[in-house]
């Protein structure tokens, strides 16, 4: 935290130049790394075209958005409309500004560290600006004047702040275990081991909840073409519909280099490399293992999307709401259960354990215990609403599965009757 706070002000200048550039660059590789990635998936090609291996096929694709003709609906709250895309953009530029990239280096004659800003409460300023973001989609459902959207953006405010608390909890044994919730000091705090392996509950948790926060597929449902056509940014188009696919990659980022720092060790390098190497950890060498390991997350989400198929909204919220939340709660109270043990208590290791082990069984033994469902068999018909349209009744036995009956025409059929007579007069 000392080494904060006392750049000059064009080193300040340098470091946001470089944040702003790499994430535009990064967005605009992950673009074509998803596309290249899904294709193979498919057997398919991918892009090849323009430039090497297709590298210059998202910048193609964000001059084609540019150059296409910039709509705005009729019923549309035009102020509303056209800010909403940058309050989605903009938090998920300024939430970089706490990532740590690498230690104290020599940029252009200044000892500096690779991080532009860190605080005391660093994460917390990086999950309250990210729910900044929640603002733009609601708002730019809201403004477009359309049911679809607007039922697109309250999809969205409702899965993302269901999953930012999942989110939020799975952070708290990282804190307690950190003693800080600064950026840099929880990377420092991982110099040995990494929280990712200690803390692997809270891991999967924040793994799980993140590619939810980022509404990717296969929890992409604010965007359900299914049901919605195209969700929140159903009326937008040119530049304006590019600043939320923008977004929508930065925050995959975000998020990606959030959970690198605070469950893989940060810009450490992997795999203990520096045990034989002591310059792993030094110069710039950290900046390619930070970026290494945001990218093994980003294949996460890319091969998510070419695996899943898309979960229904009800199954989703459930899924967060009785499954995430309530073990992150269990998770807490475990890991605070054994720092208590370890520092007050004096419990050796096997019995911590043995604890923790029987902690694990009897919340996994609930967990497994299956919710109570409506039984299939007991159907309830309801009479038809008076001066309603008229339903057909149900088949006998409930809906017919399978194939359909197929049509049987009479051999009398008048109208085949009559063509054959006129074949025959003709």
């Amino acid at each position: 935290m000392p080494a904060f706070g006392n750049d000059v002000w064009w080193i300040v200048v340098v470091k946001t130049l470089l944040i702003f550039l790499v994430l535009v660059l990064l967005t605009l590789f992950n673009i074509w790394w998803e596309r290249r990635v899904v294709a193979r998936m498919q057997h398919r090609i991918g892009p090849n075209v323009h430039g090497p291996f297709g590298l210059l096929q998202s910048l193609a694709d964000g001059v084609k958005l540019a150059l296409k003709e910039d709509l705005t609906p009729k019923n549309a709250d035009k102020l509303v409309f056209i800010i909403a895309p940058v309050i989605a953009v903009v938090p998920a530029f300024v939430t970089f500004s706490v990532i740590p990239f690498g230690p104290v280096v020599n940029l252009f004659g200044e000892q500096t560290p690779l991080q532009l800003t860190d605080m005391p409460v660093a994460v917390l300023f990086v999950m309250a600006i990210a729910s900044i973001g929640i603002y733009g989609i609601v708002l730019g459902g809201w403004s477009s004047g359309s049911t679809y959207s607007l039922l697109g953006g309250l999809r969205s405010s409702a899965q993302m702040i269901s999953y930012e608390v999942a989110m939020g909890l799975a952070l708290v044994s990282v804190f307690m275990y950190a003693g800080s919730m600064s950026t840099s000091e929880i990377v420092a705090a991982q110099d040995d081991y990494w929280f990712g392996l200690i803390l692997l509950p809270s891991f999967l948790i924040y793994t799980i909840a993140m590619v939810g926060e980022t509404n990717r597929a296969p929890f992409d449902l604010p965007e359900a073409e299914g049901e919605l056509v195209g969700g929140f940014h159903t009326e937008y188009s040119s530049l304006k519909f590019a600043l939320f696919f923008l977004a929508e990659y930065i925050n995959m980022a975000t998020v990606s280099a959030l959970a690198t720092t605070l469950f893989l060790g940060g810009w450490h390098a992997p795999f203990w490399i520096d045990e034989f190497w002591a310059g792993a950890n030094e110069g710039y060498w950290p900046v390619l293992w930070f970026f290494g390991k945001v990218l093994f997350f980003i294949f996460i989400f890319i091969w998510l999307r070419g695996s899943l198929p898309r979960l229904r909204y009800d199954q989703f919220m459930a899924f967060g709401w009785k499954r995430l939340i309530p073990i992150s709660l269990v998770w807490i109270l475990a890991v605070a259960t054994m720092r208590v043990a370890r520092d007050d208590l004096q419990f050796d290791r096997q019995t911590a354990m043995i604890a923790a082990g029987v902690l694990l069984g009897v919340f996994l033994l609930l967990f497994l215990i299956p919710e109570s469902k409506k039984d299939d068999a007991t159907t309830t018909v309801t009479a038809p609403r008076k001066g309603g349209f008229p339903v057909p009744p149900m088949p006998t036995g409930g809906a017919v599965r399978g194939a359909a009956q197929p049509l049987v025409f009479a051999s009398n059929d008048p109208i085949k009757s009559q063509s054959k007579t006129e074949a025959n007069d003709g």
